[in-house]
């Protein structure tokens, strides 16, 4: 089985130009930061360009939260969601073109429930147009220090052209701790609560690994599952990203190892620093969606802990063994776990108890509550209406169908009507005579005249009475056979 599943990878791999051999593939990115410093603690094509997916809102949130810092807009700023953020596919919140959000609610709806519709608007909204905000967001990142990003999207959804590397997206959470100290709590909500419904963190670190405090997750099938984690343990914090892996249940189980060896390490002085990691050799991202998403499996979906896909005999797959399978010291603990024989049936442990934080649409609670009321009153209206409109619907059809049989049915009745009338009143055939001048064609009109007429005088107009007809006489009944004999004896005697 297993032999099969090498030879279908293998096959793939060269037709992609992924392979530069059957023993080296693809190389996940996986980097191990302390916070503080920005010393590389270990790093796995850190600097190789992978594609983002929903990391991005990482970015969205500088950007976002830089402009408050500067006062060009307030936490309180109203965004409209118009038809084109609508029109986003899932993750979503599903508002209504129209509907009005704060940009601190925003935020938070980005940062858990990693809605594609919202972060759309928070780039038009900011920057006037989603176009705008990537050229604010290309700026900003070259600013702070990132040099393998583009950025052509505020959500991170499918787009060829935008790049980031595990080593940029270090250097964007070390820069969002750094320049917005006030807003940590922002990349570790548990949950959020928006009017009945309880959406919990996409990052299924948050209440599993101990001291996790952030930050963001993101898949698309071309990247795999990414996450930018964080964690703090004995007044120490730690960056870990990884990116490409085939389950969130393996991200966030390599993510966890990475923090228990990073945290068991410390940052000497010979360490290299985020911005002294190479340049990487590699021109573009490769797309993992032949590893990923298998279109004989269902799609996998990144939706908080529950997202545990890859597990049991088949998860120790030849595309998985394909990433993170660079182990240069054999003694780092932490290693250990990026075979996927070490993952393999392991979890983490169960989620605490979600806190979930309110979030509403308008520009206050009260105002967000009345809103929602209205939505789902007419909510309501609208299924009442729709239910409606299929009871008559199948009403009218029923009533067509019984009309139709009732036609087909007097149709029916009429025609035999028709057939029993044309039968009573269709002429008799006239009766056949014995003569051959009877046979003669009606049409024949001057000969019958003529030839047949003194025949027919001849006859009488009207048969006899059958009383006026004199009765044949009875047959008289033959001799007993006595008075033949005695004949038949005179005669003998006679002669």
């Amino acid at each position: 089985m297993v032999n099969r599943v090498w030879g279908r990878l293998i096959g793939t791999l060269t037709a992609l130009g992924l392979m530069a051999g059957a023993a080296s593939a693809v190389t996940a990115p996986i980097l191990v930061v302390d916070a503080d410093s920005g010393k590389v603690l270990y790093s796995q094509g850190a600097t190789d360009p992978w594609y983002p997916a929903s990391v991005t809102k990482l970015m969205t949130a500088y950007v976002a939260l830089d402009m408050v810092r500067q006062g060009k807009v307030s936490l309180d700023t109203l965004l409209t969601i118009s038809p084109a953020a609508a029109a986003e596919p899932p993750s979503k919140m599903g508002f209504k073109p129209g509907t009005q959000i704060t940009l601190d609610n925003a935020l938070k709806i980005i940062m858990v429930k990693s809605a594609n519709d919202v972060s759309w608007a928070i780039g038009e909204g900011l920057g006037g147009s989603v176009e705008g905000f990537a050229d604010m967001m290309n700026e900003t990142a070259h600013r702070i220090g990132m040099r393998e990003s583009r950025w052509y999207n505020p959500n991170g959804l499918p787009e060829p052209r935008q790049w980031t590397s595990a080593r940029d997206m270090a250097i964007l959470a070390r820069a969002l701790m750094r320049d917005f100290p006030n807003q940590q709590a922002l990349f570790s909500i548990s949950a959020i609560q928006f009017g009945r419904s309880v959406m919990a963190n996409h990052n299924g670190l948050l209440g599993r690994y101990p001291g996790a405090d952030g930050m963001k997750t993101g898949f698309i099938c071309s990247g795999g599952f990414n996450v930018v984690a964080t964690a703090t343990r004995g007044g120490r914090r730690i960056i870990a990203v990884v990116m490409g892996q085939p389950s969130a249940r393996e991200r966030d189980i390599k993510a966890a190892d990475l923090f228990d060896y990073g945290f068991a390490q410390s940052a000497g002085w010979t360490a290299p620093t985020l911005e002294s990691l190479p340049a990487s050799s590699v021109a573009t991202p490769p797309d993992m969606r032949p590893y990923i998403c298998d279109k004989r499996k269902p799609m996998p979906v990144d939706e908080g802990p529950g997202a545990l896909t890859a597990s049991g005999p088949g998860a120790d797959s030849a595309a998985t063994r394909l990433l993170g399978s660079a182990t240069p010291d054999a003694a780092n603990l932490a290693f250990a776990a990026l075979g996927n024989a070490n993952v393999r049936g392991r979890t983490l442990p169960p989620r605490a108890p979600l806190q979930p934080i309110p979030v509403w649409i308008g520009s206050s609670p009260t105002e967000g509550a009345m809103a929602l009321a209205r939505q789902e009153q007419e909510a309501q209206a609208a299924k009442q209406a729709a239910l409606e409109a299929a009871q008559r619907k199948r009403a009218e059809a029923k009533a067509a169908k019984d009309a139709a049989r009732e036609a087909a049915k007097q149709a029916a009745s009429e025609k035999a009507a028709k057939a029993r009338a044309a039968a009573v009143t269709a002429p008799k055939p006239a009766a056949k005579t014995a003569t051959k001048e009877k046979s003669v064609p009606a049409a024949t009109s001057a000969y019958t005249a003529v030839e047949a007429a003194p025949k027919a005088a001849a006859k009488p107009a009207h048969k006899p009475a059958a009383s006026a007809v004199k009765k044949p006489e009875a047959k008289k009944p033959e001799a007993k056979p006595a008075a033949k004999k005695a004949d038949k004896k005179a005669k003998n005697d006679e002669s």
